[in-house]
């Protein structure tokens, strides 16, 4: 399905079979490449995002890691066995205070996290998601082993992930407080975005898609539906827009990027289908935009200098972390 036809019109596996062909980035960084996209972002695309920095104010654009996190709500998607951060005291202040373990001679505390890498903010990995046996650049998705991803591990972008960011507060284009379950945004919709934030994506940018979702759900205080419900997102028609404007990654504050339900009997999230393992886009998801939204309100600009390294996990296909937008 070209970026043209109606978005309204039901998705089939030749739509997706055929988007395949046209986006392929397979060997187009080479045929070892393991981070794709990311290779968009060159040396003085990031000096030129540093010089975006000018009031020096620091926004986290990461969801907290804990028990309160957005798997713990009611959804219908199939369990894929995420589940919300655990915290753990391996020592603590009342340890201490007892006195049970000063034959070690130092009183401190130490703890440990145990949690799913895609439970929260998060870095969809080039080996998450297969096209057929194949993945990123045409690796045999059995590179993806038990022990780990042999081929696109997230390790391998631990020095990505900076450059210029762009935001698109959609809501705030429509002049409504969130976007509904179920909107999808169009390629028209880009290109209105960027002439109403006076802002156009470049080589090698990071664009930010507010959809209000992530938003609405910390306000009426309940995940019920976020995690694999309905939601607002990117339309299957923004693959050929993004591959067009050479993004390096895409970010969104919902669970799963694209727009659900989305107008697909013959597969699960399609948009991912070819995102990650024909274009070799980074994708991530479940990112907080509403407090960097009312300040790209205020000051009206929707550019800034994005970094969000993944942690360095050897053969991870996800990776957590605490994106900062900087102004």
């Amino acid at each position: 399905m070209s970026g043209t036809q109606a978005a309204t019109r039901k998705l089939t596996i030749q739509d997706i079979r055929e988007a395949a062909e046209r986006l392929k980035n397979w060997g187009r960084w080479g045929g070892d490449d393991e981070i794709g996209t990311l290779n968009f972002t060159q040396p003085e695309d990031i000096i030129a995002a540093a010089r975006l920095v000018q009031k020096g104010k620091v926004f986290s654009l990461a969801l907290p890691f804990d028990n309160n996190g957005c798997q713990g709500g009611k959804t219908n998607y199939p369990a894929i066995g995420r589940f919300n951060p655990v915290h753990v005291m391996l020592r603590a202040g009342t340890d201490a205070y007892s006195g049970v373990l000063d034959h070690r001679k130092i009183r401190g505390a130490d703890d440990l996290v145990i949690m799913p890498l895609q439970c929260g903010t998060q870095w969809d990995g080039l080996g998450h998601i297969f096209y057929g046996d194949q993945m990123w650049n045409g690796y045999d998705c059995r590179t993806v082993t038990s022990f780990g991803a042999q081929k696109c591990g997230i390790e391998k972008t631990k020095a990505k992930m900076v450059g210029r960011g762009v935001l698109f507060d959609i809501p705030k284009m429509l002049g409504v407080e969130f976007a509904p379950d179920g909107f999808a945004v169009t390629n028209e919709m880009l290109d209105k975005a960027e002439d109403f934030f006076g802002v156009k994506v470049r080589r090698g940018d990071f664009l930010l898609v507010r959809t209000g979702q992530m938003d609405a759900m910390l306000a009426g205080k309940t995940w019920d539906g976020y995690s694999g419900g309905d939601a607002p997102g990117l339309a299957f028609e923004t693959l050929d827009w993004l591959h067009k404007k050479q993004v390096a990654g895409i970010v969104t504050d919902t669970w799963g990027a694209e727009v659900r339900p989305n107008n697909c009997d013959d597969a699960v999230q399609p948009w991912h289908w070819i995102a990650i393992p024909i274009m070799g886009l980074s994708v991530g998801e479940i990112f907080c935009l509403g407090e960097l939204a009312e300040d790209c309100a205020a000051d009206q600009r929707y550019e800034f200098m994005f970094v969000a390294p993944a942690l360095p996990i050897t053969g991870a296909v996800g990776s957590p972390l605490n994106p900062l937008a900087i102004k």
